[in-house]
């Protein structure tokens, strides 16, 4: 019986599940808290979890948070971005949107029929590898129009790799779309994400030897697809938005509901995708993280700084807030932690303040102070080390608490603290919803802001619970009114019925109610507490798949690898017909000649892509668009614009044949305007 372990890391737990690969059955599941300072650690706890119940594993299969959050956060590694026949003098702020400082202009560049503009300046070219190369980790190639010839760019990668060694990308093996400034950006971000993704693999793959786990490694792209960690290490920009679309793909496996808005709530983001004819919609526009805005295939995903572990507080002007921030649940802490029961009942005397009920710990093993760090700091973490600190206890050891607030926060943005105060998990627990933990320290919790309120504490955490609810009821809808009005330009008086629908008043005169024709597929482990209510908010037929807890982990194994070829055939004012592969390009002196040869070369690539990709057998399906447009208005004729070719390989995985102590089966076959 082949066996498949999938691996999730979301922003508050990592999760593990063995899957029996042929029957698609859940054999174990469980979960580990998520170690974002080095996200290895956490993966090989929620592995030790579930191994011990494994037979040979035959596959294991990966969804990373690293890269986005690596985007997100500004955590990625120094490149030289080497740009071929780009205008240097144009208004753009080139270091913004690449992200890095080091960045050369070179001659070159195509027209977009593919014809050189301008030699390659391989003089100016080596004198900038090797100016550079001792300062970045990684190159990034990016020529003007070089999905229509990548000549240059290849020209280009080739002296990295000879003068260097250093891993090195091309904006043509990114994507085949034109938009200079953005295919820049994507291969620019993508090399400064290969050296951290390298390492979350090398680590993944000790783990796996520690556990005698000798299988392929897959990465769940950001479109739900697979490849093969070798191909992720050259690509780890196509894992931004992997955790979505893995449970977009898990969900489908559970529900298999063919019309459906997945919502996949966690503990520190609620995800939502529509499903329609059982595939995710993709973002037309590329992927986008942060401020980026990139040229990466992924699930269109909405994601919403609210889970199940997003920080209950109150605004300056007393009203309840929920999110985005995820803290740790007073519950969990408590049953981590002894003591801490106590020392929230010893509050309830005190002056009520904005961080009454709220705690501080040091994530162990990610904070280590250097001989130049004020002894203040030292003995913080030495404190923070023992066990948790309130707010109050910090700014004991601090001459000056107020001057330090940002520090704090830097601290805690960083991953080197964590927060942990009341929750919407604490609040379920309080109301009997959800018994992972104790209930007392969350109620105590609880009762420390509920004065402050002035309710009661079954009214605070009801509210809690049911702003929660209809907060991802909203967000559902929005959702949805986007697919319609892409710029979500909604009149006053329709986002006033909206949320009549929502938040009905008894003194309103008109009511209103919507209706969810999709199904409402709700996964992730806090969904029992909150969908029932949401389901009713948008009188949805609610589905819960087994297993939604751990889903996302079972679209990290389920998926298969997708690799797509779009080869556009164009003329060009002389007549003459040209053929744009990726990797070269042809000319003809007929359309069907030169259809012939894009499809035999396509067909050859995208196996060749596949097989390097990690697929078994893979199938594949080519289809051809000619677009034509008329000659003159009203008349039968007509000119050939462009022809498109796109061919498709969909396979499998190639499962490893393991014996114990030995290796995994070996693979067959390697594979525009500004």
């Amino acid at each position: 019986m082949p066996i498949a372990l999938g691996i999730d890391t979301g922003g508050t737990y990592t999760d593990a599940v063995l899957l029996d690969y042929q029957a698609g059955e859940v054999i174990a599941a469980a979960k580990a808290l998520t170690t974002r300072h080095d996200l290895s650690i956490g993966i090989e706890e929620a592995m030790a979890r579930v191994i011990r119940q494994a037979g040979e594993i035959g596959l294991v299969s990966l969804s990373t948070t690293l890269a986005t959050n690596a985007l997100v956060e500004g955590k990625g590694a120094p490149v030289c971005a080497l740009l071929i026949g780009y205008e240097e003098h144009t208004p753009v702020d080139w270091v913004r949107e690449l992200n890095t400082d080091r960045i050369v202009f070179l001659n070159g560049g195509h027209t977009t029929a593919g014809e050189e503009v301008a030699s390659f300046d391989e003089r100016a070219a080596r004198r900038a590898i090797a100016e550079h190369a001792p300062h970045v980790a990684a190159f990034a190639i990016s020529g003007y129009f070089a999905p229509r010839n990548p000549a240059h760019e290849l020209a280009a990668k080739r002296l990295v790799q000879a003068m260097t060694g250093l891993p090195c990308t091309c904006g043509h093996e990114l994507t085949h779309r034109l938009n200079a400034l953005r295919r820049a950006t994507t291969v620019a971000l993508n090399a400064s994400l290969i050296p951290l993704v390298c390492d979350l693999i090398a680590a993944v793959e000790r783990s796996m030897a520690r556990f005698g786990i000798h299988a392929p490694l897959m990465v769940v792209k950001g479109d739900g697809s697979l490849m093969s960690a070798e191909v992720a290490k050259e690509r780890p920009i196509e894992t931004i938005l992997s955790g979505p679309a893995a449970s977009v793909v898990g969900a489908q496996h559970l529900a298999a509901s063919p019309y459906a808005v997945v919502v996949d709530m966690g503990g520190t983001t609620t995800d939502i995708a529509l499903v329609r004819h059982g595939r995710p919609a993709l973002n037309p526009r590329g992927a986008t993280v942060g401020r980026w805005q990139t040229m990466v295939e992924a699930v269109d995903v909405q994601t919403v700084g609210l889970g199940g572990d997003s920080r209950v507080w109150l605004s300056e002007d007393h009203t309840l807030q929920i999110g985005p921030r995820r803290v740790v649940p007073i519950s969990l802490l408590a049953a981590s932690y002894p003591g801490i029961a106590e020392r929230l009942a010893a509050q309830r005397g005190a002056r009520p303040d904005p961080a009454q009920g709220e705690f501080f710990i040091a994530v162990r093993g990610a904070w280590a102070p250097d001989g130049e760090t004020p002894p203040f700091e030292k003995e913080l973490q030495r404190r923070l080390l023992e066990g948790p600190l309130t707010l109050g206890d910090i700014h004991a050891l601090m001459r000056y608490p107020q001057l330090y607030a940002k520090y704090l926060e830097r601290l805690e943005r960083e991953g080197l603290i964590l927060r942990s105060g009341l929750t919407p998990t604490d609040a379920a627990h309080v109301l009997g919803l959800y018994t992972a933990w104790d209930p007392a320290p969350a109620r105590l919790a609880a009762e420390l802001l509920a004065q402050r309120l002035g309710w009661d504490v079954e009214t605070l955490c009801r509210q809690v619970v049911a702003r929660t609810a209809a907060r991802i009821a909203h967000e559902v809808v929005r959702k949805l009114v986007r697919e319609a009005l892409p710029e979500d330009d909604l009149s006053p008086a329709d986002a006033w019925l909206l949320s009549r629908a929502l938040a009905p008043s008894a003194e309103d005169a008109l009511a209103c109610q919507l209706t969810l024709k999709p199904t409402l597929t709700a996964i992730g482990a806090p969904v029992g507490t909150y969908f029932p209510e949401v389901a009713r908010l948008l009188n949805a037929r609610l589905e819960i798949p087994p297993h939604a807890e751990v889903a996302n982990a079972i679209g990290a194994v389920v998926g298969s690898v997708v690799c797509r070829l779009h080869i556009p055939i164009l003329p060009d004012e002389e007549g003459r017909v040209h053929v744009h592969l990726p990797n070269r390009t042809a000319q003809f002196a007929d359309l069907e000649r030169a259809a012939a040869y894009a499809e035999a070369l396509g067909r050859q690539l995208a196996l060749e892509q596949a097989l390097r990709a990690g697929a078994e057998n893979p199938q594949i399906t080519v289809s051809r668009e000619d677009h034509r447009a008329p000659i003159s208005r009203g008349g039968a004729d007509e000119l050939w614009v462009r022809t498109v070719i796109e061919i498709t390989a969909t396979g499998r995985p190639r499962l490893g044949q393991p014996t114990p102590g030995g290796e995994a089966a070996a693979p067959t076959s390697q594979g525009e305007a500004v």
